[in-house]
């Protein structure tokens, strides 16, 4: 397991220059935007406009902070999306213009090169026990929590992140009773 605070996050301009990302993990290490197999980010988006095109990605979007901020993927009717719907996917290769009826908004990015790798985005809230899926499971705490597998155990503050690799078993224990976090599998192809 790796243990990644959020204060060690990497912090870049977006590709398309109109706002900053906060890295969380790429994949492989070290790699570029152009480059990457897999990356975790968060971005706060303060303006409407359009998203960073990225060729051969597919993407999955949930809103962290704020008060929802509605999508037009591929020239579609716009999807609003709030904290509390579930993670969208939809391919990163494609025209989407962000709008905020509500404000400014922070959101989760889990972008996988689609000929190499697959993932899912999960929110759960409260405890959870499983098994680590795919190639590696990524926790991202929103709030603080604990992390423990047979051996060892990580405690999280919030918007810190735990990669798990494939087959562990692991248990997460809240603070809260309801204390929220998203899981993240990612599965090479």
């Amino acid at each position: 397991m790796t243990l990644l605070r959020a204060s060690d996050y990497k912090r870049m301009p977006w590709k398309n220059g109109g706002g900053e990302t906060v890295e969380i993990a790429i994949f492989p290490p070290g790699s570029s935007v152009e480059d990457f197999d897999w990356r975790i980010s968060m971005a706060t988006v303060a303006n409407d406009g359009p998203f960073s095109i990225f060729s051969g990605i597919d993407r999955t979007l949930s809103i962290l902070q704020g008060n929802g901020m509605a999508l037009a993927i591929a020239a579609g009717d716009p999807r609003l999306l709030t904290k509390e719907s579930p993670p969208l996917p939809f391919p990163a290769d494609v025209p989407v213009s962000a709008t905020l009826p509500h404000g400014p908004i922070t959101d989760l990015n889990v972008m996988t090169r689609r000929s190499t790798f697959r993932h899912v985005v999960e929110r759960h809230a409260g405890p959870f026990s499983g098994e680590a899926a795919g190639n590696i499971t990524f926790v991202l705490a929103l709030e603080p929590l604990t992390v423990s597998t047979n051996n060892s155990k990580n405690r999280l503050e919030k918007l810190d992140g735990l990669l798990i690799e494939a087959g562990l078993p692991f248990v997460i224990e809240a603070d809260q009773s309801e204390s929220a976090f998203f899981l993240i599998t990612l599965e090479r192809i």
